[in-house]
């Protein structure tokens, strides 16, 4: 197997990010041919990014923030659900949702992530993530 492998990735290529291949489909890794008549992703590869990305996540802002581990596990996932969504780049912007995170404020904390131009893009999403800080349990 592990020739097969190598012979496979010297073949193919081996691309981290999507490309267009020489027949103009949208392939990624070793020739996955992912566009809408392609082969796509299962289910398994779907949940093996996922569990991937939350742990990225996790770790992000377990090192960003000292007051982060500390938080139950419902407030721990609402902020990885927001983290996820925005990106660090555009959490760090909510400087008094943090702040109030960091003080075990969750009501302001709430609050302050609902106040704000995400909380309207993303709707029920904002509402339920919100809700989670604010109480310390899933709904």
């Amino acid at each position: 197997m592990d020739e097969l492998i190598e012979m496979l990735r010297r073949h193919e290529g081996v691309r981290d990010k999507v490309y267009l291949c020489s027949e103009g489909y949208e392939t990624i890794g070793v020739g996955r041919n992912i566009s809408a008549d392609g082969l796509g992703l299962s289910d398994d590869e779907i949940n093996y990014l996922l569990e991937n990305d939350i742990e990225r996540v996790r770790k992000e802002l377990a090192e960003e923030y000292y007051w982060f581990a500390g938080l139950n596990d419902a407030r721990q996932d609402a902020m990885v659900d927001i983290s996820f969504n925005l990106g660090q780049t555009r959490l760090r912007g909510f400087v008094n949702a943090l702040e109030g995170m960091s003080r075990e404020q969750f009501d302001n904390a709430a609050d302050e992530f609902m106040d704000s131009k995400w909380s309207e893009q993303v709707g029920d999403r904002a509402v339920e993530v919100t809700e989670m800080i604010r109480t310390g349990e899933y709904p």
